[in-house]
């Protein structure tokens, strides 16, 4: 967020509510409410504002943001805004998300209200340039994956919900043309933007999205898109769906609308997850126009890959997070044979390697996304990250439920609702497999 006058208003209320003195005066919990609330205003009135300044009318000239600047040393502190962007997205996570998250995995979707609260923040207008409504003015993937993280430690189903339509946004961002830039990326800063997601993983055993079994063909006045598509995010409800398909031998992006002929829309829901309302996409012939093709030739499909793969990393370190913040009090609270489990040194050293690995998925993880932000390369810090969480993130929900015994695997405690969707990080999107 720009140092504007709301910007450094919010600030200076995140700080009061920090102060040690409210809990000497007694009054924490209305000024964090306070603060809170006028946190959400503010980013509301910023998005307001936004819009009304910087309404498109007509095509625009494609805009690529562009990277920060390269620094000597990876600096690990976080900005002001950051820091803002954290606290607040923590609060949405542990008073709306958490609350929400049984009954949401209950009914395989997103409360309404759920939805209005986090959308009320403006999330997309990160990822969309100023030129198009947005407030983004650089590339941002450390604080795209901070965002990742915070929501994940309220619900990771309902965070991808919420997040999907962020990274429809920030493909087009990246990659779109000046065209559809100038189509698209505007909806995404109003009130009522369209619901978006992206369609890549594939229903075969060991899927590499590198292979794709979906495919498109060229016809006389556009593209006709034929495959199957599985664990699609709000599928059933999207009014946009970024389709990847295999064009003349190479992986491509394609801007499908959600009520196109051919497409067919059903429930697909999975052991984790279930909150964000996965979908089985067949495509039948969907026939879309030229400019329904992402970008030109200039689209670096592994890119987009290890973005997507940053985003699921920063969901596996906030319900990693999650897992250790419950288990932490749980064992020093649940006694046996007369003293706390977490006496035992065997608990002791389960929970402090938990600690080691979630801190070194994050580690890493921030590692390649400030690489790709500065413009460096980063397609090695990216695998390495996603290599890591694959394996740690399923980890450290397997021990959260054995650090609970019986009580972990009831629905009384979230860690079985963890572990869950803990395990879809190494499957989905290409998994450890690919």
């Amino acid at each position: 967020m720009p140092r504007d006058p709301i910007g450094l208003a919010l600030s200076t209320m995140t700080r009061l509510a920090a102060s040690p003195w409210l809990d000497r005066l007694g009054v924490r919990t209305s000024v964090e409410k306070a603060a809170y609330q006028g946190t959400k205003a503010g980013f509301r009135t910023l998005s307001l504002a936004a819009r009304e300044v910087s309404r498109v009318s007509g095509w625009m000239p494609r805009k690529q943001l562009p990277a920060r600047s390269s620094q000597d040393l990876f600096d690990l502190s976080l900005d002001d805004d950051q820091k803002l962007i954290v606290e607040t997205l923590s609060r949405l996570a542990m008073d709306t998300l958490r609350p929400a998250a049984a009954e949401a995995d209950e009914a395989c979707a997103m409360p309404a209200e759920v939805y209005e609260a986090a959308t009320e923040l403006g999330l997309t207008l990160y990822a969309v340039p100023e030129t198009f409504g947005g407030i983004a003015e650089s590339q941002s993937p450390v604080t795209s994956v901070l965002i990742a993280e915070q929501l994940a430690r309220g619900d990771m189903g309902m965070a991808l919900g919420l997040l999907a339509p962020f990274g429809v946004a920030q493909a087009i961002s990246q990659w779109g043309t000046g065209a559809q830039q100038s189509s698209y990326l505007p909806l995404f800063c109003d009130g009522d933007a369209p619901v978006a997601t992206i369609a890549v993983d594939e229903p075969s055993p060991l899927f590499d999205p590198m292979q794709l079994q979906t495919r498109a063909r060229r016809t006389g006045s556009g593209f006709e898109l034929s495959g199957t598509k599985s664990a699609v995010v709000l599928g059933e409800v999207s009014d946009l769906i970024l389709v990847a398909a295999v064009l003349e031998g190479t992986p491509r992006l394609f801007l499908v609308p959600g009520n196109s002929d051919g497409l067919q829309r059903s429930a697909d829901p999975g052991m984790g997850l279930r909150a964000a309302q996965l979908t089985r996409l067949e495509l039948n012939k969907v026939a879309v126009p030229n400019d329904a093709l992402l970008g030109d030739d200039s689209f670096d499909y592994p890119g987009f890959l290890d973005r997507a793969s940053l985003m699921r990393c920063g969901l596996a370190i906030g319900t990693a997070q999650a897992v250790l913040d419950y288990v932490i009090p749980y064992c020093n609270e649940r006694t046996a044979f007369g003293e706390p489990i977490s006496h035992r040194q065997s608990v002791a050293f389960m929970i402090s390697n938990m600690a080691i690995e979630t801190d070194s998925m994050r580690m890493l993880t921030w590692r390649a996304a400030s690489r790709a932000e500065t413009g460096q390369s980063w397609h090695r810090e990216a695998s390495l990250a996603r290599l890591l969480c694959n394996e740690k993130a399923m980890e450290t929900g397997t021990n959260g439920v054995q650090l609970l015994g019986g009580h972990g695997f009831v629905k009384e405690h979230p860690v079985e609702r963890w572990y869950r969707d803990l395990r879809s990080v190494a499957v989905h999107f290409g998994g450890a497999h690919a």
